[in-house]
């Protein structure tokens, strides 16, 4: 992206004013107030050494094109141009490097992720596809080198999945994760079907991050804890102790189920992460709802009624409807090689972010 210059200027405007207002006594008199300016300069430094750097090379690229009209000594016009040749890459390479700072600075993306997957229409064909959708997650998270993990699943008498909840671990699992989120389609054969016939189901994906650095005052009180016997999906281990253990967050009525581990302690430890990546969803989505506002910078609009994507097994095509994105490479995505998608997918995050950027930095200019 060509960054404009007076954009760039905004950008050292904006971390100078903060610059300021940390040494305003009457800033420093308010500690809620101090974290505020701190917190927001701390966030905008890295984009403003890069941004008064570029400045410096754009003013520095003019003087040598000055330099390269006027001049007529072949020698010296040599020089110049490689000059400008070197500012110029220079110049775009800045340019990506402070487009990838704002594009990272979204904190969540660094997170674990919490997915939740659940049957939609379809019947048993629906349970079947989010199972399959399970795996390629699984297989896509392993290429990534992050862990998995699963905590819940309610399973169908040919195998299936009703619904199944998991942790990936890893830094930045959620960023690569997060675009999932939304309802999928698949179109195919179902096995219980004997004629032969296409049918379309559905699954619903819903990814949390699980966020460390915010406080919710859950009271103990308002948890109900129960223990029950555990088993294992895909013939794995039947537990003979009660060491499942679900756990009610009974002012908002959320459950939470974990079965994945032998001890209860190590299920309930985990069970209430689950729970609070829950909870902070869930107080999110009610503080949106209350100041009508939708998720900014987000692509599309995350209801979970959205179709976001259609599984063609008869043609192997893959079609994501955010992006207008089709592959026909049914087999390797299912397979967990959703990388051709997720990046098609940040792409146009990338755009949208910088289009909010600049239309934040034009307001605040316009307000100064």
């Amino acid at each position: 992206m060509r960054w404009k210059r007076e954009v760039l200027r905004d950008i050292c405007e904006k971390a100078k004013e903060l610059e300021s207002k940390l040494g305003d006594p009457e800033v420093l008199k308010d500690s809620q107030e101090i974290q505020r300016v701190s917190r927001a300069y701390q966030e905008i430094k890295p984009a403003y050494g890069i941004a008064k750097e570029l400045l410096r090379l754009i003013d520095e690229l003019e003087d040598v094109k000055k330099l390269l009209e006027s001049e007529n000594d072949p020698e010296l016009l040599e020089y110049l141009q490689q000059e400008s040749e070197d500012l110029q890459k220079k110049i775009a390479d800045l340019e990506e490097s402070l487009s990838a700072v704002f594009v990272s600075s979204e904190k969540e993306d660094e997170q674990n992720a919490l997915v939740e997957i659940r049957a939609g229409t379809g019947g048993e064909e629906a349970a079947l596809f989010a199972k399959d959708l399970f795996k390629m997650y699984v297989k896509y998270a392993e290429r990534k080198g992050f862990k998995v993990s699963v905590t819940d699943f309610h399973d169908t008498p040919l195998g299936g999945y009703r619904e199944v909840t998991f942790l990936v671990e890893g830094r930045g699992a959620y960023g690569e994760l997060k675009f999932e989120s939304g309802v999928h389609r698949v179109q195919r054969v179902p096995v219980t079907e004997s004629g032969g016939r296409i049918h379309t189901s559905t699954a619903s994906v819903v990814v949390l991050p699980e966020k460390e650095d915010v406080k919710i005052d859950v009271k103990q009180e308002d948890l109900k804890i129960e223990t029950f016997r555990a088993g294992g999906p895909g013939g794995q281990h039947v537990n003979v102790t009660d060491s499942a253990v679900r756990i009610t967050h009974i002012p908002t009525g959320i459950v939470v189920s974990c079965q994945d581990e032998r001890s209860q302690h190590k299920n309930k430890a985990k069970a209430l992460r689950i729970l609070m990546a829950r909870l902070r969803e869930y107080y999110r989505e009610k503080q949106e709802e209350e100041e009508s506002k939708k998720r900014r910078l987000y692509i599309g609009t995350g209801d979970r009624s959205e179709k976001i994507r259609t599984y063609n097994f008869p043609q192997g095509r893959v079609t994501d409807h955010r992006i207008g994105l089709t592959l026909y490479n049914l087999e390797e995505i299912m397979d967990g090689n959703l990388d051709p998608i997720i990046e098609a997918l940040k792409k146009e995050e990338e755009k949208r972010r910088l289009e909010e950027l600049n239309k934040e930095l034009a307001q605040n200019k316009d307000q100064r």
